[in-house]
């Protein structure tokens, strides 16, 4: 979920000091403090990972109950370090502490927490009757496609995500007996032995990295060197004691460092798979190589590294918006829904919409799009914190000057920036091949004689013309599935994105939220086009061949979702949600309730 911290080969540097940077734009930069964590060196490097690989089959064969009790020492640990985890936060990204914004961080750090129940209910299960519970049923597709209803959960889960649900589909050709035969098949070895996993950690967003840990620690039974990115190093020693047991079972160790470092550990006879959540950049320059010679290498496709390299390297994600009778307020209620889309962390995270897909005769395209415009206009801007979002915000406008920057932006932060009716006939075009990782996205337009037709067509354009398959979105008002053709051809489109989450009035952020759902590229991507990247995390039910993560809810959502920007509760309500999710109750879920109701 974040882009390359520098390119390969290239060392970075952050000061620890609050005093603003010159970019090379000459704008004030206020980079984030990691000079205080200097590079681990390599005799530390090999001791740190002599360590695990002498402890990786113990951790292997480690019995479930006592992974159950690890697992709430982490919700606790997580909980004890929560307030200087997210003051950490804030003050890296020059977020006021207090404000509604800083509800990112808390509900970031909730997430994991949630991820913790999630593994500890999963393996409490396999304890009690050898695999996890399935909160709903399997059905079939009419082809056959097997589909898992995984969310809600139970009381909590309703009254905290009403009229949504999560289902994960599996690959097709899976069938029931093979469901049940590979479902949590690591807990079911009988001389399990273990593997000594390199996390190459994301630099944007606070839970990226524990959610990693935990997916190669509970779900593929490894031990974990997780080495940090450089952009946001100061979550080191936080991790390092909210995961104490952990590290304390020599079952973790997190290390400094940056592109060298990497390459070093990647490379380390003791590391025996990788995962990276980064960019596709820096997954080339580890698998086949910098410069001259890792081009090469890619062109004859004879990569240097070739352990299992599981890997989420970013997206560029789409909203299809499919034309209805909306109403004023819904055209206002998915013009915020759509913004705060962009807005969320600043518009660095891969999840964050970068292309709407709108259908060029609907009467109301533009009324929607002045209704996004309304809202950023009206949003704080965000401290540009991720080194080189202002080199990529200057290429994206240079190449369209139609650009439109909206709100007004401080020293060191960028425009929210808006380019409308990119050209869809131009394949080439920056908005369709590149991420724009900065608070930037675009609009575009598709010809079609009907409602279904543009439902078709937007679906072989996204799966076609714009480069990743992380998370697509489709909003649709219920009156046109009303239509039977319209709900025909939203249910095709459901099926034939070709993207690792898709959502039905659902932003892919929520599939963090749920906890079981799983994240990542759609299958198939090979090493020389990685693309959005291959593998899962989050898989906390631990269910075969997972195809996709499909995300359904309301055309519009009362209360007022958390993650739009004029939600002035959401601070102290995704902080009351993390102490929820730590220890549920319904004296806990009341005073959730409480401050969601505030909006």
């Amino acid at each position: 979920m974040t882009q390359a911290t520098t390119e390969p080969g290239k060392s970075f540097h952050i000061d620890v000091g609050g005093a603003p940077q010159t970019t090379s734009r000459g704008s004030p930069s206020f980079p984030v403090r990691a000079a205080a964590f200097p590079p681990t060196g390599r005799v530390d490097l090999d001791a740190a990972l002599k360590t695990l690989a002498a402890t990786k089959d113990r951790w292997a064969r480690t019995p479930v109950r006592e992974r159950i009790q690890v697992l709430g020492e982490l919700v606790l640990g997580l909980q004890t370090v929560a307030s200087r985890w997210v003051a950490a936060c804030c003050d890296a990204k020059r977020i006021p502490q207090g404000s509604s914004r800083a509800g990112e961080e808390w509900g970031a750090l909730a997430c994991v927490v949630r991820l913790c129940q999630r593994w500890k209910e999963s393996l409490s299960d396999i304890a009690a009757r050898g695999t996890p519970r399935l909160p709903g049923p399997v059905a079939a597709r009419p082809d056959g496609q097997l589909v898992v209803r995984v969310f809600p959960d139970g009381l909590y889960d309703r009254a905290m995500f009403p009229g949504m649900t999560g289902e994960l589909w599996l690959e097709p050709g899976t069938t029931r007996d093979q469901l049940e035969a590979r479902h949590a098949a690591v807990y079911r070895r009988a001389e399990p032995s273990g593997s000594v996993s390199l996390v190459l950690a994301a630099g944007n967003y606070a839970n990226l990295a524990p959610g990693d840990i935990l997916q190669k620690v509970f779900g593929d039974n490894c031990v974990v060197v997780m080495k940090t990115n450089p952009v946001n190093a100061y979550l080191g020693p936080l991790i390092q004691e909210a995961f104490r047991s952990l590290v304390d079972r020599d079952v973790l160790r997190v290390v400094y460092g940056g592109a060298e470092e990497g390459a070093y550990l990647a490379e380390h006879e003791l590391v025996d798979e990788l995962h990276l959540t980064g960019s596709d950049k820096t997954y080339d320059a580890i698998v086949f190589g910098p410069g001259e010679e890792g081009r090469r290498r890619k062109a004859e496709r004879a990569p240097r590294v070739t352990k299992p390299f599981s890997c989420e390297l970013g997206n560029l994600s789409p909203v299809i918006v499919v034309p209805g009778p909306w109403s004023e307020s819904e055209l206002a209620y998915q013009g915020e829904h759509i913004a705060s889309t962009l807005t969320l962390n600043g518009g660095f995270n891969c999840f964050n919409t970068r292309m709407i897909v709108q259908h060029r005769e609907w009467s109301q395209r533009q009324s929607l799009l002045d209704e996004v415009r309304r809202v950023l206009r009206q949003t704080p801007t965000h401290n540009a914190y991720y080194p080189g979002a202002a080199e990529i915000h200057d290429r994206f406008v240079a190449a369209h000057p139609e650009a439109e920057r909206l709100g007004e932006p401080a020293d060191g932060h960028l425009p929210w920036t808006l380019i409308p009716d990119v050209d869809p006939g131009r394949s080439d075009d920056l908005c369709f091949t590149s991420e724009p990782f900065c608070s930037l996205f675009s609009e575009t337009a598709l010809s079609a004689p009907g409602v279904p037709e543009f439902i078709d067509q937007a679906v072989r354009f996204v799966n076609e013309s714009l480069w990743g398959s992380l998370t697509a979105t489709i909003l649709v008002h219920p009156r046109s599935l009303d239509d039977h053709k319209v709900a025909e051809a939203v249910d095709r489109a459901v099926a034939n994105l070709r993207y690792g989450t898709v959502g039905v009035n659902l932003w892919g952020l929520m599939g963090f939220l749920f906890g079981t759902t799983t994240w990542g590229a759609f299958p198939g991507h090979q090493s020389h086009d990685i693309q959005s990247g291959s593998g899962t995390v989050n898989n906390t039910l631990m269910l075969p061949s997972v195809q996709k993560s499909v995300l359904r809810g309301p055309f519009v959502q009362k209360p007022k979702p958390l993650t739009f920007p004029s939600n002035r509760s959401a601070g102290k309500a995704l902080e009351r949600v993390l102490r929820f999710w730590g220890r549920p109750s319904p004296f806990g879920l009341l005073g959730v309730v409480a401050k969601v109701m505030r909006g």
